[in-house]
């Protein structure tokens, strides 16, 4: 069974880092709700949780994606764009220590893990204003022991690569054109995301099934007449600091 780690929303999270957003009153109650639900369809699909608790000085530690990058073989410790949010990463890499062996990168890099869509044996890192060229130029020799081809690609108008793009299933991304090229990932299907909703590409696949948030109606159909099978999960409260279905788990798959 894949392991999810997730970790409890801070009190604080109105203070959250935003890039492309304007500031909204965030309702901490309603937020909290959501991510139990979250932590719910995790559960119904099959991961084991491994829940942290909320880091009250760090208000956007329930994003834990953007601490680490987990493949098969290695778990990377990413240094987030933000160093606001650095002191997120110390708590993760204990965790992931017990399931996986750990390489960090270094400063000059800067690297959010939101950043990051492994497609098979291609990671894709959004160069984005999170993240860097040194952080492509260090992953790439993490990596190359392990057999991965790491590519940088340009991402516009919006947080990070996995804002634009994400896999819904093998083979198969969920894209928004505007914010990123899909030539850049080869020989793939691509799903576009409605018009009216230009930032719905955030999805997560568990095991033939998408986590999708419920905002995004028009989208979801698209999917669905795809063949993809989808469950929804609400997010409203989080979506305020620009957060995706991926933000809040780190998946180590079993």
């Amino acid at each position: 069974m894949p392991i999810a780690i997730t970790r409890d929303v801070s009190p604080r999270i109105a203070e959250c880092e935003l890039t492309h957003m304007a500031r909204e009153p965030i309702n901490l109650e309603i937020a909290r709700q959501e991510h139990r639900a979250y932590e719910a369809c995790l559960t119904r699909l099959g991961c084991t949780l491994h829940r942290l608790p909320a880091e009250p000085e760090l208000p956007d530690s329930v994003f834990v994606e953007d601490t680490a990058l987990v493949f098969d073989e290695v778990a990377v410790i990413t240094r987030p764009g933000a160093p606001s949010r650095r002191p997120e990463t110390e708590s993760i890499a204990t965790v992931l220590s017990q399931y996986r062996p750990l390489v960090h990168l270094t400063a000059p890099s800067r690297l959010d893990g939101g950043d990051v869509l492994t497609v098979g044996r291609h990671v894709y890192v959004g160069r984005s204003t999170r993240s860097n060229d040194e952080a492509v130029v260090q992953l790439r020799a993490l990596l190359a022991p392990f057999d991965y081809t790491v590519v940088a690609v340009p991402v516009q108008g919006i947080l990070h690569l996995k804002s634009a793009v994400g896999l819904v299933a093998p083979g198969t991304l969920l894209l928004n054109r505007s914010c990123v090229d899909p030539r850049c990932f080869g020989e793939v299907a691509i799903i576009d995301v409605d018009p009216a909703e230009p930032t719905a590409a955030c999805a997560l696949a568990i095991d033939g099934t998408v986590i999708f948030p419920a905002i995004y109606p028009r989208t979801r159909e698209r999917l669905e007449s795809a063949g993809l099978s989808v469950t929804t999960v609400p997010l409203t409260e989080l979506a305020k600091a620009e957060a995706g279905v991926t933000c809040c788990s780190l998946i180590v798959g079993s």
